[in-house]
């Protein structure tokens, strides 16, 4: 009798769990992305430039310091913030700045930021600034894109290659 009342618990518990699968599978509707809509995707990984230029130490400077340490050129380890800007149709789409990370803030940033964006022909500026040495933007890029529905337009950055490139 255990055994035949245990059979039916578990046919009813195995039940229960398969219809709690199978509505959440079909039921609830959920809608990835509006059907007038296309995402662009800024996405990369960058460090700042140094705070300043390495600058040579002075004779008296080197004979101070003990045999081992004497190197002749001092270079700063902190990195400048970056401050990135994206302009749709000349309306700002993203603006912030990003402060290095790391004890001595010598470390890059990782961005990855989403935007939904409606179809059509648009416009989109990409500005980047990692040097506090310098006062404008040291990385533009200008594009004419037309957006498809449900299109992923992606940003990137990698600064040995130019700038930006857009896929």
């Amino acid at each position: 009798m255990k055994t035949g009342l245990r059979y039916i618990l578990q046919v009813a518990n195995y039940s229960i769990f398969m219809l709690i699968v199978w509505y959440f599978s079909v039921a609830p509707a959920y809608t990835h992305l509006e059907t007038c809509k296309a995402v662009i995707v800024l996405s990369f990984g960058h460090a700042g430039q140094p705070i300043s230029e390495c600058r040579k130490r002075t004779p008296e400077e080197l004979a101070a310091l003990p045999p081992n340490m004497r190197n002749p050129m001092v270079c700063p380890r902190e990195r400048s913030p970056i401050d990135v800007e994206l302009l749709l149709d000349d309306k700002s789409l993203f603006n912030k700045t990003f402060n290095p990370q790391g004890v001595s803030g010598d470390w890059g940033i990782d961005v990855y930021q989403r935007f939904n964006i409606p179809i059509g022909k648009h416009n989109l500026k990409m500005r980047l600034k990692d040097s506090v040495r310098i006062k404008d933007f040291n990385y533009t890029k200008n594009v004419d894109i037309d957006l498809k529905p449900a299109q992923l337009l992606v940003i990137h950055f990698q600064a040995d290659q130019g700038g930006f490139s857009v896929k």
